[in-house]
């Protein structure tokens, strides 16, 4: 009997060791081999995890970080990785904090304002066993069924909530892609490898660690994280592995379980991170052009249309430049024909101009955005890009001025940029308001006034047509004469706007006309009768 029981607990070890290396084969890589420049290393992450190691801690930069750092890139982002638990990180220092209820994360922050940076610090996952998870109806939301669980999974084998603490060869195995399973710590120089991370990054492989489908149904959103880093690298020959790709577009109904929050973030990482364009070449190609999140599909519809690929264009420059993007302008750009459609048609109905357009947002809000239209800044950033639109019509009075201060300017006139480089607008129009929005006062007072004169000489010029049209017809009583071209011109120093306006009197005929009588009348005789005269010769 003893013997017996022996016997299966010796087995069950064998079974037990016999299936560790579905965790993969730790492979310590020096720097000799995997040839990282330590200079391309963030000195706030190094400081994060030498800070973690004197507390006793193991800590290693991990995930893309080490990928990018193996292609001899300069990473944006620095994550860490530490078998330390969320509250003993966040106790070592001084702004860190928890974040996150799915996976419990710490954010350590360094500097301020917009000179921040957050590296992000998790800890060791646990191999997920959904036998052993608890069942959960619901989603990542479900606050009361998920309180206090540790790690649950729904019917379908999503992960709902998981924290669970683990070993080094366990979190390995729980990663996404092999070549963002890679560990390195930055005082040995050394890059730890579980799954032969090095080897696809060096063959410009995208390969999912374990069984595509079933890594697909743990968390359905890994389908557009496969299509944003075959975005992402494809301008360096990466391709995603035939079995990485095959089970994606058989699994894209399990995103509708996913909350649209989330759906939303990823969406922008596909748009916003500087490889728009190839994200949606990379979609359709994938068999995932629609099904995702409405907005995505609504872009990738609109992706060959001229206003929105400039605007994914115009997004990938800036990225590329290190300026920063709005999501709001983006999507203000792909729903403008939407927009615009509703505005004109209710302009033709007979609605003022800006109470047209300002129903019009509301009936596109209503009909497109959905659960983003929660998202206060957002909604009110694209309002305002599309609100701002018609004043930059108005070009005279203070109207120019008042616009040029507002906060969401720049927003709104590289919107107007765009709308010229495709023919929607006058490229004059833009390129007057980047000289104005760039010059001093004084220069800005003349432009005004020089559109001024314009339109002035614009609204005479209508006003002659109208009048020949009419003496033609004999439909309306003989016009004014005009006052003669030999018109004396003001005195010097007289100020513009009302020499100007003199001038359009003066064209009319009439008040000119009662200015001479009222010069000619009498005055009593004296050298003064004989010098009003002589001033109105000219006028003569």
């Amino acid at each position: 009997m003893i013997k017996k029981l022996i016997d299966k607990l010796l087995d069950k070890t064998v079974r037990t060791t016999l299936r560790r290396p579905r965790w993969g084969k730790r492979e310590d890589v020096p720097a000799t081999v995997h040839g990282i420049d330590p200079s391309l290393v963030d000195g706030r992450a190094i400081d994060v995890v030498h800070t973690l190691k004197r507390a006793g801690y193991e800590a290693y930069i991990v995930g893309g970080a080490v990928r990018d750092l193996l292609l001899g890139l300069r990473p944006k982002d620095f994550d860490v990785a530490t078998n330390a638990t969320p509250e003993q990180v966040k106790a070592l220092f001084r702004r860190a904090f928890i974040i996150g209820r799915r996976f419990r994360i710490v954010h350590v922050v360094f500097g301020r304002g917009r000179e921040h940076e957050v590296i992000e610090v998790s800890t060791f996952r646990a191999y997920l066993d959904p036998s052993q998870a608890e069942p959960v109806v619901g989603d990542e939301r479900s606050k009361r069924a998920l309180a206090g669980v540790a790690l649950a999974v729904d019917a379908s084998g999503r992960v709902l909530r998981d924290n669970v603490w683990g070993p080094i060869e366990q979190d390995a195995a729980r990663r996404d892609f092999t070549i963002n399973a890679m560990y390195y710590d930055p005082e040995t120089q050394t890059v730890v490898d579980f799954h032969h991370g090095i080897r696809d990054a060096r063959k410009r492989v995208i390969r999912m660690i374990g069984d595509p489908a079933t890594r697909y149904r743990e968390d359905p959103v890994r389908i557009i994280r496969a299509v944003r880093f075959e975005a992402k690298l494809s301008r360096l020959g990466f391709k995603l592995d035939a079995k990485t790709r095959a089970p994606m577009a058989a699994h894209l109904h399990l995103l509708a379980d996913v909350p649209p929050s989330r759906l939303f973030d990823e969406m922008l990482k596909l748009l916003q991170t500087g490889h728009a364009i190839a994200s949606v070449e990379a979609l359709r190609a994938n068999g995932l052009a629609r099904g995702i999140y409405p907005l995505l599909d609504v872009v990738v519809e609109r992706a060959d249309e001229p206003f929105v690929r400039a605007a994914l264009l115009d997004t990938d420059r800036r990225v590329a430049e290190g300026k920063p993007v709005a999501p709001s302008f983006l999507l203000a750009c792909v729903l403008w024909q939407d927009v615009r459609a509703v505005w004109q048609r209710r302009v033709q109905a007979g609605t003022p101009t800006f109470p047209a357009l300002a129903e019009a947002v509301d009936e596109v809000f209503e009909a497109r955005i959905g659960d983003v239209s929660g998202r206060g800044k957002l909604g009110a950033d694209m309002r305002e890009i599309w609100m701002m639109q018609p004043r930059f019509d108005k070009r005279t009075g203070q109207s120019p001025f008042t616009l040029v201060e507002a906060p969401r300017f720049r927003a709104g006139f590289d919107f107007l940029r765009l709308r010229a480089q495709v023919g929607e607008v006058e490229e004059e129009l833009a390129h007057w308001w980047e000289t104005f929005s760039q010059a001093s006062e004084p220069v800005r007072r003349d432009m005004i006034e020089a559109v001024r004169l314009e339109q002035q000489r614009a609204q005479r010029g209508g006003k002659g047509a109208r009048t020949r049209r009419a003496r033609a017809d004999d439909t309306a009583p003989p016009a004014v004469p005009a006052a003669p071209a030999t018109e004396a011109p003001p005195p010097a120093g007289e100020d513009a706007q009302a020499s100007d306006g003199e001038d359009a009197q003066a064209s009319d005929g009439a008040p000119a006309r009662k200015r001479r009588r009222r010069r000619r009348k009498p005055a009593g005789g004296g050298q003064g009768d004989g010098a009003a005269p002589g001033a109105a010769t000219p006028d003569a």
